[in-house]
């Protein structure tokens, strides 16, 4: 009997594909149903959340530009099928992975869009082998770019109409540089006016601007606190920016700055751009060194210098100063508690099997019950549509099948998905409506243009500005957005409950 003979693998740690980037059983699953031809059949995925980060009112989606990307140039090479065969994969399904191609159909909310828990982010249409291989990819890239943009609106003060500039500083705290970078994009549609990363600007351009000045370590070089400022002025006139916590902030941080202007003044007395513009403190009370160091500058005829704050910042230690200390700083500089999200560092969303398309084009509801009804997924081919008031706000979402249509001014009865719902059943006629999943890739083809960056960040401001009620925004106990079911989609779910795991949803 002859022998096959199998290129060994071998591990590469340069090697990169996207592609590869799956947890295992995708695998496993993708080849067993391949081999018992299903090579064809059409899945239908939805991805969606089950709550909003640190439980408040809203989150922002974000990721879907990367993920476009990544599905436009899905691809397996000779490295990936040598160590699938390894994995134990069959010939066949190797063989057709070789020249695979994605070709499927995404429907998404628009980058940026206000969402809710139980409401699809991202509905795929595509072959099986397609529709289960980028589950993990979907899922890393969706729920971390969601993360770190809806944690970016808070702490940029975007949710609570009070914005501040703020700067995304946590390259060095992330979990990973793939990480840095993508967390640097997502605090910048979220509000973030520019990134501590060089290699964010460099993949996204002037948009994701890289900002910086001077750490403790240039200070502690100099013989004197005072030599180091003079060298940083000789480099950078026109942008002179000094931390003064090295030593001592109003013992010799002050008093050094102070002196360093006067002497721009002093060598520069036409020319106003060459002053000292801001001073940074990053350790002690914070509220109580603003206020100092504001009077003090101000007393020394010095109110153009802006005071920057940084330090294991977030939301809630911004607002407490500016709320009960009157100490608003002119920016911040917020680390790892914005690149982790560090409250609720996980964002939960997850990817399941809503149905299957029949050969003849009927598509098949499929559904995970649970023993919890809480988990018990939506079922079907769906699309949710955003109901408006008469003022523009988001009045509720509904998810209806993919072939329902809600219009602006018919009355519609719908069904609330809050099992606790002291009413479950509503009659609305909606003001405006707005179906919320749009394609951006139909048959493997790009069919959307996808916004710049600028455009994104401007499109989320406008919606937590003027298009999300102020009660889903508040910080403590805001009110939980109504999602809403349709007769039909709520029918298909009930009794597809009560046939897989008996008994009633509610």
């Amino acid at each position: 009997m002859s022998r096959i003979q199998a290129e060994p693998f071998i591990a590469d740690e340069e090697y990169e594909n996207p592609a590869m980037i799956t947890d295992f059983y995708e695998f496993t699953m993708a080849n067993s149903l391949f081999l018992h031809g299903y090579k064809d059949t059409v899945m239908v995925f939805d991805m969606f959340f089950r709550k909003n980060p640190d439980d408040k009112g809203y989150a922002i989606s974000a990721g879907q530009a990367k993920l476009t990307k990544f599905l436009l140039n899905y691809h397996f090479t000779e490295k990936d099928l040598i160590y699938l065969r390894y994995k134990g994969m069959s010939e066949e399904f190797l063989e057709y992975l070789r020249t695979y191609r994605w070709k499927g159909t995404m429907y998404a909310l628009p980058e940026g869009t206000v969402c809710y828990p139980q409401v699809p982010m991202v509905r795929i249409e595509c072959d099986m082998t397609g529709a289960i291989l980028i589950e993990t990819y979907l899922l890393q890239t969706m729920n971390f770019h969601s993360l770190i943009a809806t944690k970016a609106t808070r702490i940029s003060g975007l949710s609570t109409h009070t914005p501040r500039n703020v700067m995304e500083f946590g390259t060095r705290r992330a979990q990973g540089a793939s990480a840095s970078i993508d967390g640097a994009y997502a605090s910048i549609l979220g509000g973030c006016i520019g990134t501590a990363n060089c290699l964010a600007e460099m993949q996204f351009g002037p948009d994701v601007p890289a900002v910086g000045t001077i750490a403790h370590s240039f200070i502690e070089f100099f013989p004197t606190e005072m030599d180091a400022f003079r060298a940083y002025a000789e480099t950078y006139p026109d942008n002179v920016s000094l931390l003064l916590d090295t030593y001592n902030i109003f013992d010799s941080g002050l008093p050094n700055l102070i002196k360093l202007d006067d002497e721009l003044i002093a060598k520069y007395p036409d020319d106003p751009n060459k002053r000292v513009k801001s001073a940074r403190i990053d350790s002690g009370d914070l509220a109580h060194g603003y206020k100092r160091l504001r009077k003090a500058l101000d007393k020394a005829g010095k109110s153009y210098v802006k005071i920057v704050a940084s330090n294991s910042l977030d939301e809630n230690k911004m607002a407490d100063m500016e709320l009960y200390e009157n100490a608003h700083f002119d920016s911040y500089g917020v680390g790892e508690k914005l690149i982790t999200s560090a409250t609720d560092p996980v964002f939960g969303g997850v990817y399941k099997l809503v149905a299957v398309k029949t050969p003849e084009g009927e598509y098949i509801p499929k559904m995970k019950c649970s023993d919890s009804a809480s988990k018990a997924i939506i079922p079907g081919k769906l699309m949710a549509w955003r109901v408006f008031d008469e003022e523009g706000k988001g009045q509720c979402d509904i998810i209806a099948m993919d072939d329902e249509e809600i219009h602006a001014g018919e009355k519609i009865e719908v069904i609330n998905l809050d099992p606790d719902a002291f009413d479950p059943v509503k009659v609305l006629t909606p003001v405006s409506v707005e179906k919320l999943l749009v394609p951006f890739i139909v048959d493997g083809e790009l069919v959307r243009e996808l916004p710049d960056i600028k455009a994104k960040k401007a499109y989320i401001r406008d919606q937590l500005e003027n298009k999300v009620w102020e009660s889903e925004l508040r910080p403590q106990m805001p009110h939980t957005h109504y999602v809403d079911l349709t007769h039909k989609v709520a029918e298909t779910r009930e009794m597809m409950y009560q046939k897989l795991h008996g008994g009633t949803i509610r």
